[in-house]
């Protein structure tokens, strides 16, 4: 036997650290190769991190909450002599151990989530069921033994309520928390970091470089409803979002200069040959922008399918840190939200984002005479470093007018 050190694999996509979200393996359990030992968040997603080493687990390195760097000790694990190598993905520094390709682990895990669904009980000597670092944090700082609770969560989770109530039961002091400026009382803190912490830099960075200017229109979307509900008549019909991802590919075709990078190392604008589209989900977890790469090869119905497939992937936390980060221009449809217009932020490194409101009745004025019409919002949000407003109203109003014109509009792309 000989201890093994496994460190926090490469990320990969420049990725640099991850936040540990929960631990999956007690020190003394016995762990196969590529049985995951802990759950982690990077920038991009929640995953779990398989073990390249079969053994004893000897020692975890790191509290849950706590952020780790690549190359930092995760876990240690006791292993035989004829298991002291990585997995062959690890050895040729893949990144593929954070990504996810277990194989062996996954009925393992299959049973311990059908057991947690059932309500099976905790195994004897199981550490506290706490998935929240924040109520971790809370529990030490009130001094509350967590593995003395019994959590009224699902399937016996400890809350921060049950923190609460112990504390009260106990009758332990604990120092108020309150905001400096206000004097009020501060009802929670969330950690910065992950996720929220790279929407944080991307967002911040994008305001600091980019001199941006935001460009709109109404548009009346009539007829690409009538032409949606058509082809629905004849089976599945694409999406909105899908139909005017299309226009939006074309549009780019016309204008490059908004599908394109500002290098400023080399003081020079890349225009790239091809369409990653982005399209902004929202999740439970916050906003990301999982990209349709190679949109520009695809139709209306394969757009439809990749994008459905992609803000799937989103919101259940599986998409790949190459999906989220490959984007080269930017579909916002804010109006899935109730909101008709919105003054976006560019995702850098991109230089533009085009965004979508509700489409909903209004009065418009069609041959000299007042009618119902349905009108949406379109709003371009372009680096002014890249071209100025010829070329950006030029490109928002070809989309718009493939909008209202759906069926010529597709007869010329």
């Amino acid at each position: 036997m000989s201890t093994q050190v496994f460190t926090l694999p490469d990320l990969g996509e420049g990725l640099t650290e991850a936040a540990l979200v929960r631990w999956l393996v007690a020190v003394g359990d016995t762990v196969a190769v590529d049985a995951p030992v802990a759950e982690v968040e990077t920038a991009k997603a929640v995953v779990e991190v398989p073990s390249p080493f079969a053994g004893v687990v000897a020692q975890r390195h790191g509290e849950e909450g706590a952020t780790l760097t690549v190359g930092e000790p995760l876990i240690s694990v006791e292993a035989p002599a004829a298991a002291d190598t990585y997995v062959e993905e690890e050895r040729a520094g893949s990144g593929n151990v954070l990504i996810g390709y277990g194989t062996s682990a996954a009925p393992a895990r299959r049973r311990r989530r059908a057991n947690r669904a059932a309500g099976a009980p905790a195994p004897a000597g199981a550490r506290p069921a706490v998935k929240s670092p924040i109520v971790r944090q809370l529990a030490r700082r009130r001094g509350i033994d967590l593995a003395t609770l019994t959590g009224t969560g699902p399937h016996g989770v400890i809350t921060r309520r049950d923190v609460e109530a112990a504390t009260a039961a106990a009758d332990v002091p604990a120092a108020p928390d309150v905001d400096r400026r206000t004097g009020l009382p501060i009802r929670t803190r969330v950690p910065l970091r992950g996720m929220r912490k790279a929407v944080t830099e991307t967002l911040t960075r994008s305001r600091n470089e980019i001199p941006e200017a935001t460009t709109w229109v109404d548009v009346d979307a009539t007829a690409l409803l009538e032409l949606r509900a058509e082809l629905a008549a004849g089976g599945a019909a694409p999406g909105v979002l899908a139909m005017v991802a299309r226009f939006v590919v074309a549009g780019l075709a016309r204008f490059p200069e908004l599908n394109a990078r500002v290098d400023t190392e080399r003081d020079e604008i890349t225009h790239l040959d091809g369409v990653n589209l982005g399209i902004a989900a929202q999740t439970v977890r916050g906003l990301v922008v999982p990209a349709v790469r190679d949109a520009h090869r695809m139709g209306m119905r394969g757009l439809d399918a990749e994008i459905r497939r992609l803000t799937a992937a989103a919101r259940d936390g599986s998409s790949t840190a190459a999906e989220l980060t490959c984007g080269s221009f930017t579909l916002n449809n804010y109006g899935v939200l109730g909101v008709d217009g919105s003054a976006a932020i560019i995702n850098h490194p991109e230089v533009a984002i085009l965004g979508m409101g509700r489409i909903f009745p209004r009065p418009w004025v069609v041959d000299g005479e007042v009618v119902a019409r349905r009108i949406v919002q379109l709003s371009l949000v372009f680096d002014h470093r890249v071209c100025d407003g010829g070329t950006a109203g030029g490109f928002l109003r070809f989309v718009a007018d493939a909008v209202e014109s759906p069926t010529s509009a597709m007869a010329d792309l």
